[in-house]
Protein backbone atom coordinates (compact mmCIF):
# COMPACT_ATOMS: atom_id res chain seq x y z
CA UNK A 1 0.00 0.00 0.00
CA UNK A 2 1.17 3.27 -0.87
CA UNK A 3 0.38 7.01 0.70
CA UNK A 4 0.59 9.08 -0.98
CA UNK A 5 0.67 13.21 0.27
CA UNK A 6 -1.96 15.74 -0.71
CA UNK A 7 -0.81 19.10 -2.66
CA UNK A 8 -1.38 21.99 -1.34
CA UNK A 9 -4.10 24.03 -3.01
CA UNK A 10 -2.53 26.79 -5.33
CA UNK A 11 -2.04 30.19 -4.02
CA UNK A 12 -4.86 32.48 -5.12
CA UNK A 13 -3.13 35.34 -6.62
CA UNK A 14 -4.70 38.99 -5.44
CA UNK A 15 -2.87 40.94 -7.61
CA UNK A 16 -4.24 43.95 -9.90
CA UNK A 17 -6.98 42.58 -10.85
CA UNK A 18 -8.79 41.82 -7.65
CA UNK A 19 -8.15 45.39 -6.62
CA UNK A 20 -9.22 46.71 -9.67
CA UNK A 21 -12.41 44.94 -9.57
CA UNK A 22 -12.95 46.19 -5.78
CA UNK A 23 -12.71 49.69 -7.27
CA UNK A 24 -15.26 49.47 -9.44
CA UNK A 25 -17.46 47.99 -7.12
CA UNK A 26 -17.04 51.09 -4.56
CA UNK A 27 -17.57 53.46 -7.87
CA UNK A 28 -20.29 50.86 -9.07
CA UNK A 29 -22.41 51.79 -5.31
CA UNK A 30 -21.47 55.39 -4.78
CA UNK A 31 -23.42 55.43 -8.36
CA UNK A 32 -26.09 53.35 -7.45
CA UNK A 33 -26.83 54.72 -3.77
CA UNK A 34 -26.72 58.60 -5.60
CA UNK A 35 -29.55 56.90 -8.24
CA UNK A 36 -31.24 55.39 -5.97
CA UNK A 37 -32.05 58.60 -4.20
CA UNK A 38 -34.18 59.86 -7.28
CA UNK A 39 -35.34 56.75 -8.82
CA UNK A 40 -36.13 52.98 -7.88
CA UNK A 41 -34.66 52.96 -4.33
CA UNK A 42 -36.49 50.34 -3.51
CA UNK A 43 -33.82 48.26 -5.69
CA UNK A 44 -30.81 50.07 -6.20
CA UNK A 45 -30.23 51.05 -2.22
CA UNK A 46 -29.94 47.39 -1.38
CA UNK A 47 -27.77 46.82 -4.59
CA UNK A 48 -25.50 49.59 -3.38
CA UNK A 49 -25.05 47.89 -0.26
CA UNK A 50 -23.94 45.19 -1.16
CA UNK A 51 -21.54 46.24 -3.61
CA UNK A 52 -19.80 48.81 -0.97
CA UNK A 53 -19.54 45.85 1.57
CA UNK A 54 -18.02 43.57 -1.12
CA UNK A 55 -15.71 46.26 -2.10
CA UNK A 56 -14.73 46.72 1.35
CA UNK A 57 -14.07 42.98 1.88
CA UNK A 58 -12.25 42.72 -1.35
CA UNK A 59 -9.65 45.63 0.08
CA UNK A 60 -10.18 48.28 -2.05
CA UNK A 61 -7.84 51.63 -2.71
CA UNK A 62 -11.01 53.64 -2.92
CA UNK A 63 -12.21 53.02 0.91
CA UNK A 64 -14.11 56.24 0.64
CA UNK A 65 -16.05 56.07 -1.84
CA UNK A 66 -17.41 52.59 -0.82
CA UNK A 67 -18.33 54.13 2.84
CA UNK A 68 -20.23 56.83 0.77
CA UNK A 69 -21.87 54.03 -1.54
CA UNK A 70 -22.74 52.23 1.87
CA UNK A 71 -24.38 55.56 2.98
CA UNK A 72 -26.22 56.03 0.36
CA UNK A 73 -27.44 52.90 0.03
CA UNK A 74 -28.68 52.93 3.39
CA UNK A 75 -30.43 56.76 2.88
CA UNK A 76 -31.95 55.01 -0.04
CA UNK A 77 -33.83 52.86 2.45
CA UNK A 78 -34.87 55.64 4.79
CA UNK A 79 -35.85 57.59 2.20
CA UNK A 80 -38.21 54.81 0.96
CA UNK A 81 -39.08 54.00 4.69
CA UNK A 82 -40.37 57.55 4.93
CA UNK A 83 -42.30 57.77 1.68
CA UNK A 84 -44.33 54.60 2.74
CA UNK A 85 -44.93 55.49 5.94
CA UNK A 86 -45.72 59.35 4.94
CA UNK A 87 -47.98 58.33 1.59
CA UNK A 88 -48.78 54.95 2.08
CA UNK A 89 -47.74 53.67 -0.75
CA UNK A 90 -43.82 53.42 -2.57
CA UNK A 91 -44.71 55.79 -5.53
CA UNK A 92 -43.80 59.12 -4.91
CA UNK A 93 -44.02 62.32 -6.87
CA UNK A 94 -43.20 66.04 -6.66
CA UNK A 95 -46.77 67.59 -7.48
CA UNK A 96 -47.92 67.59 -3.81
Amino acid sequence: MTLTTARPAPAVRRGASTTREADGLAVASFVLGLLGLLVMNILLGPAAIVMAVLALVRSTARRGRALLGLALGVADLVVLAVLVTGNGTVSWSLAG
